[in-house]
């Protein structure tokens, strides 16, 4: 049987406007196999962007 850590593993989503800002999550490997791409808050530049995986 699967650990939780295998199916749910913590990935880092990056701004893509450039400024370095993080957030830290975790995803589900069964629903999300490729990497995710969310459009979140950047509070360095006072406007919501997108936000990719990055390994």
């Amino acid at each position: 049987m699967a650990k939780a850590a295998d199916l749910r593993p913590i990935i880092k989503l990056r701004s893509t406007a450039g400024t370095g800002y993080t957030y830290v999550t975790r995803k589900n490997r069964r629903n999300d196999p490729d990497r995710m791409v969310l459009r979140k808050y950047d509070p360095v530049v006072r406007r919501h962007v997108e936000f990719r995986e990055e390994r």
